[in-house]
């Protein structure tokens, strides 16, 4: 079925269904004139309405959505302050290309890859290449395609002559690296999970390595159980590989989370720019930078990391515009929120934000693992994220059993199967972001409590009889 597929036109389902179905309060002046049936939701309406009746209709439509508080699923910001949300407001009608009509904007761009730069410990901070995105998975394409066209500007020959490009990476990167392989005709070369390891393993990334590489990709935070890769180690495995046969591959790192968590709570880990063999990085600024969606942040450790041939540079409205990016017209309100942000918290503030989120998440893990019923993957102690599986011994429900109840309290916690090797684990995750306090947890943990004897006396799971859970990729 093709995606948001429209109707036929025939699910208004008769004049009854339909009449009165919006509230006569909503008539701005006469409540009985023309409030009869409501308007058609997949074409457009024959005329206009008042404001505050368009207003009304999709307001108490968008109250059937899950409250984003809640959802323990998601890495993105679901709170900010007041005067993030009015800045952005004022920011809203702002196209974040136009560099040259807004420079101002551009300037907090600039100063935003300079901040990160400088936390990253490139080089050379004030003279890094970086650019905004609208995301992690923009920046990861954009990552991957300088990956590939350094590969390929140092192979012509070969590449002309038909060897495909592959990169290396876990089974549990985020899928927007199969994606870029798939767009990008790259070969992805996946290290797969084995026993209790959830991640790349280093020699076994070296191993797949080859004249074909165009690069390894070490994830600062995998989705599937919140853990490190040990991007020192895979450095490490890549230097002897050179020093055995001559191949330099250069390594990116997908920081979507844990880059603007492991500056600040884990200073002495080795990950970044510090590393030789990094060669670019990127974030989402709206997951742990803090911001509301969507922006991202893509980094080189210097200009040669980012071939020039890349960065188009346009004459719009009169301004000579260096730009690196698959989308043009996007909004500068985010970026701005992200100074903002920066600017509010500081390196202190920063800190403190996301210690918050990792006590919380390290304490929640350790009264779940109390509660004898499960067993924990991950602790929340690198991000603040752990997963969980019920406990051997558990066989009257499971992971998928937990989710639902949870559900119908309101939280949304994902249960999902790890990839290949280990499709036979299935886990709950919980995300803890700033915004989900001490409290909320406390109640999340009392809602667990309420169901977990009604689950027990299950005589088995209630999926057994459904088809098995697909991988879950945020």
């Amino acid at each position: 079925m093709a995606l948001h597929q429209g109707t036929t036109g025939t699910e208004d389902h008769g004049p009854e269904r339909r009449r009165l179905s919006v509230n006569p309060f909503f008539g701005l002046a006469d409540p009985v004139a023309q409030m009869t049936s409501a308007p058609p939701t997949h074409r457009l309406p024959d005329g206009p309405m008042p404001p505050p009746t368009a207003y009304q209709l999709v307001h108490d439509e968008l109250m059937l959505d899950g409250n984003s508080r809640l959802n323990l699923a998601t890495f993105v910001t679901t709170w900010m302050e007041s005067q993030a949300a009015e800045l952005m407001a004022e920011c809203r009608d702002k196209n974040m290309i136009d560099k040259d009509e807004y420079p101002r904007t551009a300037e907090l761009e600039r100063r935003c890859v300079a901040v990160l730069a400088d936390l990253w410990h490139a080089p050379d901070p004030a003279g890094a290449v970086g650019c905004s995105t609208t995301g992690s998975s923009e920046a990861c394409m954009l990552a991957g395609m300088a990956l590939k066209r350094r590969w390929t500007n140092r192979n012509a020959d070969r590449y002309r002559s038909g060897a495909r490009p592959n990169l290396v990476m876990g089974a549990n990167v985020q899928v927007c690296w199969e994606k870029f392989c798939n767009f990008w005709e790259v070969e992805a070369r996946l290290v797969p999970l084995e026993g209790d390891r959830f991640h790349l393993d280093p020699q076994a990334a070296a191993e797949l390595c080859d004249e074909n590489t165009i690069g390894v990709v070490a994830v600062l935070g995998s989705t599937f159980d919140g853990s490190y890769e040990p991007v020192d180690e895979v450095c490490a495995a890549l230097d002897a590989l050179q020093e055995r046969t001559g191949l330099d591959v250069p390594v990116h790192v997908d920081g979507a989370s844990g880059a603007m968590v492991a500056p600040f709570l884990d200073e002495e880990l080795v990950w970044d720019f510090r590393l030789p063999r990094v060669s670019s990085i990127n974030t989402s600024g709206h997951k742990y930078g803090l911001v509301y969606p969507g922006v991202g942040w893509a980094l080189w450790r210097s200009p040669e990391a980012l071939p020039e041939e890349l960065v188009f540079r346009v004459n719009y409205l009169g301004g000579d515009m260096p730009t690196f990016a698959l989308n043009f017209s996007r909004p500068g309100a985010q970026v701005v929120a992200q100074y903002y942000t920066f600017l509010r918290l500081g390196r202190q503030g920063y800190r403190a934000v996301q210690q918050t989120a990792r006590d919380i998440a390290t304490g929640l893990a350790g009264q779940i693992e109390a509660l004898g019923d499960f067993r924990l993957l991950t602790r929340g102690d690198q991000l603040p994220v752990f997963a969980f599986t019920t406990a051997p011994e558990v066989t009257s429900f499971d992971v998928f059993d937990v989710s639902r109840r949870l559900r119908e309290k309101g939280w949304l916690v994902p249960a999902y199967t790890f990839p290949a090797n280990r499709e036979d684990l299935s886990v709950l995750r919980v995300v803890c972001r700033n915004g989900f306090s001490a409290d909320l947890s406390a109640l999340l943990l009392d809602d667990l409590h309420m169901l977990l004897p009604d689950l027990r006396r299950q005589p088995h799971p209630a999926s057994a009889d459904r088809e098995p859970a697909t991988s879950f990729h945020h």
